[in-house]
């Protein structure tokens, strides 16, 4: 399941996402994707200064229950992952920093998020992720380009991390 804001889409603004992962053969792989951004404190976040280690990047909003019962997931396989690997959360839609914070704060975000009130981060993933639903993940290989990507919510911790361990392989 994702999040979205569009009608027809039910009370409670969900649309669905497969929450199955997509993986890109290296051959297959598009140009490195080029985002950077303020987190939420202010602090630049760019992308090209994390090549050389895959990256994943997960698109979240504080109001987003799937967002929300995902996180642990996340935050086990940054730990079970550790300096191999760099997380960057990108936060969308939220109106204000201060959601996301609490969001950050409560449920112990490891690691920092680029915020995106007006989700135009969302555009290098073009083509790969649906620009409303949320959550989503893509895992960036060391040169920066688009490896694996997850519409909806990252069914386990263990697909993650092997996913992520598909790219560390290569």
């Amino acid at each position: 399941m994702g999040c979205s804001s569009l009608s027809g889409t039910g009370d409670k603004g969900y649309i669905t996402g497969t929450g199955v992962p997509t993986e890109v053969k290296a051959v297959d792989r598009g140009d490195p994707v080029e985002l950077a951004g303020e987190d939420l404190d202010g602090e630049e976040i760019d992308l090209a200064d994390l090549r050389g280690k895959p990256v994943v990047v997960n698109v979240w909003a504080s109001w987003c229950p799937p967002c929300i019962s995902e996180q642990p997931d996340l935050n086990e396989a940054a730990a079970e992952l550790g300096d191999d690997v760099e997380f960057v959360g990108l936060n969308i839609r939220d109106a204000s920093t201060d959601d996301a914070k609490a969001f950050v704060r409560d449920l112990e975000v490891p690691y920092g998020s680029i915020y995106s009130a007006d989700g135009a981060a969302l555009l290098p993933f073009a083509g790969t992720l649906t620009p409303r639903s949320i959550p989503s993940t893509v895992v960036l290989d060391g040169e920066g380009r688009i490896a694996a990507s997850v519409n909806g919510r990252i069914p386990t911790t263990q697909t993650l991390v092997s996913m992520v361990e598909a790219v560390l392989g290569e």
